[in-house]
């Protein structure tokens, strides 16, 4: 199964409050993008895969595609952090392709990247999904394939989509029989935005981001422009370790930041109306200040 995903943008974002488990609590309004996005491939057992010729031939490897390990022949490697994880195959973290064999051999993820892939394959969200299924349904042996080109630390939320998607790919290929409010649940296991991508549609976010509900909001009639300044990236953590939510009183409530994401109507609603700008969040304005060119950029986005 070959998936091509998409990332999300956020308008507006409220950070209310930081919680006792370190995540904030935000009001944020979601809405699919599908200017950017990756391919994932997704095959059980031994079937053939229509991707990873492509992968080795553009991305370049000493790997071969055609002499690659039949799920179960690795020889695992004990992990310190108690994850499933067996061998990474070279080149080392850095190269434009990296791929890891779970020490179970039930795994085998592959992941391409034109700007070099330095995080483990097997601490991808994308297997981590995979191990979280596994928990509860024991599913065959698996093998993904990740061509990563939407941008990475840039709050789009590829990683996030990834997961969903996998997800989404396993619940089909393996007949689980999960409705999307159960791939929710399991979605929000892996990160605060993930159960987003499985809607895929402008939702409401609270809580961590999670806790989801459906916004009707129409974009047909607007022209939605990203743009991603090359060579720039900003953790998530990074970005809100550096927020000073509006403090909540004694009674635990919080006043309003701004006004509510809800009271605002859906644009589709203001068509003889003149269309209120979004204001930065905060979010926005500390990854400018750890990462000073995001503030270079602002400058030059049309308004």
């Amino acid at each position: 199964m070959i998936l091509q995903t998409n990332v999300k943008l956020n308008f507006g974002l409220n950070v209310i409050r930081k919680r006792p488990d370190g995540y904030h609590d935000i009001e944020t309004l979601f809405v699919p993008c599908d200017e950017f996005g990756d391919t994932l491939e997704v095959i059980t057992g031994d079937d053939y895969s229509r991707t990873s010729a492509s992968l080795f031939s553009r991305y370049g490897t000493s790997l071969d595609p055609e002499g690659l390990p039949a799920l179960g022949d690795t020889q695992p490697q004990r992990s310190e952090d108690g994850l499933r994880r067996g061998r990474t195959a070279p080149p080392e973290l850095g190269g434009k392709l990296a791929q890891g064999i779970s020490e179970d051999g039930k795994l085998m993820i592959t992941i391409a990247r034109e700007d070099g892939v330095d995080w483990v394959p097997l601490k991808d969200l994308c297997a981590k999904a995979y191990y979280l299924l596994d928990n509860d349904f024991h599913l065959p042996p698996v093998k993904i394939f990740l061509e990563k080109k939407a941008p990475v630390g840039a709050g789009l939320g590829g990683g996030s989509a990834d997961a969903a998607f996998t997800l989404k790919a396993l619940n089909e290929l393996c007949a689980l029989g999960l409705n999307n409010e159960k791939l929710s649940e399991y979605a929000s296991k892996l990160g605060s935005d993930c159960a987003f991508f499985v809607w895929n549609r402008p939702m409401i976010g609270t809580g961590r981001g999670e806790i989801l509900e459906p916004f009707g909001l129409d974009l047909s009639g607007y022209v939605v422009k990203v743009l991603v300044p090359e060579g720039v990236s900003v953790s998530t953590a990074e970005a809100y370790r550096g927020i000073v939510p509006r403090c909540s009183n004694n009674e635990g409530t919080t006043a309003p930041t701004t006004v509510s994401l809800r009271s605002t109507p859906p644009l589709a609603s203001q068509s003889e109306a003149p269309v209120p700008p979004l204001s930065v969040p905060r979010v926005a304005a500390v990854a400018g200040a750890v990462v000073p060119p995001l503030f270079e950029h602002r400058g030059t986005m049309p308004r």
